[in-house]
């Protein structure tokens, strides 16, 4: 049936009095496409379909994609404003929750300047979405206060691209091509359950004899089919990175012309390497010798190889540096800008790469330009049709606006499509900040742990509701189309930022009468950055099935691979990374004798705020749990299922446990997809990385406590 409906396509999939609408998935990075069934007469949506001729996904979805459909019309979806009376919010209406955030942001502003209001965006959002919450923090209410749950996903690969690259893109070639690797190295990344429509392409390459390196403190489902696994101690990336660049130029695996002829520091790179030897390299790591070398052969003498990581990563206060020592493996062999070769991050959030390119960045304007430059401030101030002196400094990294909570000079907060009461690090931390604010406006179309501390809440609208675009994992800009009318009283987000704007004497430079008007504006905004969608149209990508950018002119064919050339960087040419390893922020203590790291399953999106109220798949994991190993168990005592007490430094937790041989001995893994006295990121420690400002979700010491 599959191989028919591939073939024939979809115009047998739905039943009559149905129409199908062709979209892309709401979740991860991989944006998989579907079509969705909508009853004819009511309106309705009924269900979806894969879409079998999407060339990223060919029709693969997983559990999340098969029933995104049904947060759509949901129970819980929010159908009018909310005001908080007597410490409860009940229903009001728009004019009464318009009149209350103007009220408030402007006291607030007038007594303590425009910064004491922040913002707080998500990149669950659409590009024009996206776009608009950097104009209307800078614009609309005119704060350098705005940065963005990104902050928490995607940050650091960006910094280690830029760094050794010179250009942030999630992934210098496209998906399809994976099919012909011959060897992929996945660093912290579990691919099999957080972006499992992915392994489609590594399979086929494997059956065509490709190898598959890992890197992983757990043997997750994508370490267990691996060739080699490299079980490291959670922080050790870089050691373990440097370990694999000194071998690769002790054996020759180096390609000598591409290294001399595009790419910078290679003889301080050598002396950086010398001394990671296999059995240095293992001292730190935790992996035996005979497995990195092995590794490293097995990498270096691959014609084609890929390296791709994800948060086990990026989120460490090494985050950075972790990413610019892999991405410089790739370098050394010659990959970038090559066919079937070259280097990924796997995308956490469904528009995790155009929503961070395009203003959410306390330090970003559009089109991935620096707040810091000032040809940038002057191009964008002329979009915006505002005076340059008008346009706010940079701002701070998303924790550390809570940090400003604090010290009290930021006293109200616009939370938009994010739920950082769930997904940021040290959580009492943040608990306290919402709680100590003034005035919180939350924008979300369910009630979030973060709505719960709001004293206005705003019906937005879903991903269904709305037309617009989002950039996929591998930098191809797509379309999301609207299925049906918004349900209730919601309103899409760029409509919901144009009213507040209108009420803050702002509303002459938010003029949209919908979304096709901002992606106009946003392609001007971009034109010419590093980030240049200026040649994409709704119309090309609707031709095209997708436009990678960079695309400057509407002539041009949008760049799939990136790098064949040159790099972003000032000479052309790409950085190696020369960087010593140094420990976590956080490593355990006799007190706190073990690491923590956390992560997804794969049932589950992000804070859970939409993937718990799907009854499939909570029921397939409704609670948190502690993966331990057996020889840890047998340490404390402990059984499998048993409740055990987590503390770390900060906090503490109650969790069942699940004890397994697929982690390392020394380590305990938590998923993060619940609030409250669930939320294991009460543990998390809040050491930032230097560069990227990303907290280190991956590495705290713990304790556990037999109960």
């Amino acid at each position: 049936m599959s191989q028919f409906l591939a073939k024939e396509g979809v115009k047998n999939l739905h039943k009559p009095g149905e129409k199908l609408i062709t979209t892309h998935c709401c979740y991860c990075g991989m944006q998989c496409g579907m079509h969705i069934r909508v009853n004819e007469k009511s309106g309705k949506v009924v269900g979806v379909e894969p879409r079998y001729d999407w060339p990223v996904t060919n029709g693969k979805m997983c559990p999340k994609g098969v029933t995104a459909y049904q947060t759509i019309e949901h129970e819980d979806r929010i159908l009018k404003p909310l005001i908080k009376r007597n410490g409860k919010l009940v229903e009001a209406s728009w004019k009464e929750a318009l009149d209350l955030i103007e009220k408030n942001f402007k006291k607030l502003q007038k007594e303590s300047g425009k910064d004491a209001v922040a913002v707080f965006g998500g990149v669950s959002m659409t590009n024009e979405k996206c776009y608009l919450v950097g104009k209307y923090a800078r614009v609309g209410l005119g704060t350098r206060f705005i940065d963005y749950n990104g902050r928490f996903c995607m940050s650091s690969a960006a910094g280690g691209f830029i760094r050794t690259l010179g250009t942030d893109r999630g992934s210098t070639l496209p998906w399809p091509e994976l099919e012909h690797t011959d060897c992929f190295f996945i660093a912290g990344s579990n691919t099999a359950e957080c972006h499992p429509t992915s392994i489609q392409w590594l399979w086929k390459a494997k059956d065509k004899g490709a190898k598959l390196i890992v890197a992983d403190p757990r043997e997750t489902p994508t370490a267990r089919v691996a060739d080699v696994h490299l079980d490291l101690k959670p922080g050790t990336d870089s050691a373990l990175a440097n370990g694999m660049l000194h071998i690769i130029v002790k054996e020759g695996y180096v390609d000598e012309e591409y290294v001399s002829e595009r790419c910078n520091n290679y003889e301080e790179l050598k002396k950086t390497i010398e001394k990671f030897t296999p059995e240095y390299t293992s001292q730190l790591t935790g992996v035996a010798v005979e497995k990195i070398i092995k590794a490293a052969h097995i990498f270096g003498m691959s014609p084609r190889s890929v390296v791709m990581f994800a948060r086990g990563v990026e989120q460490q206060t090494k985050g950075v540096d972790n990413v610019s020592l892999y991405t410089t493996m790739a370098l050394l062999r010659g990959q970038i800008g090559k066919f079937a070769s070259g280097v990924a991050t796997f995308t956490g959030q469904g528009n995790g790469q155009g929503g961070r390119e395009h203003g959410q960045k306390a330090d970003l304007l559009p089109g991935y330009r620096k707040l810091t430059d000032p040809a940038a401030v002057e191009y964008v101030s002329s979009v915006w049709g505002i005076d340059p002196s008008e346009m706010p400094k940079p701002g701070v990294s998303a924790y550390e606006m809570f940090d400003e909570i604090e010290q009290g000079n930021i006293r109200g907060m616009h939370v938009i499509c994010s739920n950082p009461a769930v997904s940021a690090p040290n959580l009492e931390h943040i608990w306290k900040g919402f709680e100590k604010l003034d005035f919180l406006v939350v924008s979300d179309f369910f009630l979030s742990e973060t709505a719960q501390f709001a004293d206005v809440v705003l019906p937005a609208t879903t991903w269904a509701e709305d037309d617009g675009t989002t950039t996929n994992l591998e930098g191809r800009v797509i379309r999301i189309r609207k299925i049906r009318e918004p349900l209730g009283e919601s309103q899409p987000d760029w409509k919901i930022l144009s009213m507040i704007a209108e009420r803050m004497g702002r509303g002459q430079f938010f003029p949209y009468n919908n979304a096709s008007e901002i992606f106009e504006e946003f392609r001007l905004a971009s034109k010419g950055g590093k980030a240049d969608y200026y040649g994409i149209t709704w119309d090309r990508i609707d031709r095209e099935d997708g436009v990678f950018w960079p695309c400057p002119s509407k002539d041009h064919p949008g760049t799939p691979t990136m790098f064949t050339e040159s790099f972003g960087t000032p000479d052309g040419k790409a950085n190696l990374a020369c960087i010593e390893w140094q420990e976590a922020g956080e490593t355990p203590t006799n007190q706190f004798p073990l690491f923590l790291t956390t992560g997804r399953v794969v049932f589950h999106y992000l804070s859970g705020n939409q993937t718990r109220r799907v009854n499939f798949l909570y029921e397939q994991c409704p609670e948190p749990y502690a993966e331990i190993h057996p020889a840890l168990a047998s340490q404390y005592n402990i059984h499998d299922g048993e409740q055990v007490k987590l503390v770390s430094p900060r906090s503490h937790m109650v969790v069942k446990t699940r004890i397994t041989k697929a982690i390392r001995k020394d380590t305990v893994f938590v998923p993060y997809h619940w609030g409250k006295e669930l939320a294991v990121n009460q543990l998390t420690s809040d050491h930032l990385d230097p560069y990227s400002r990303m907290p280190e979700f991956k590495v705290c010491s713990l304790k556990i406590e037999k109960l």
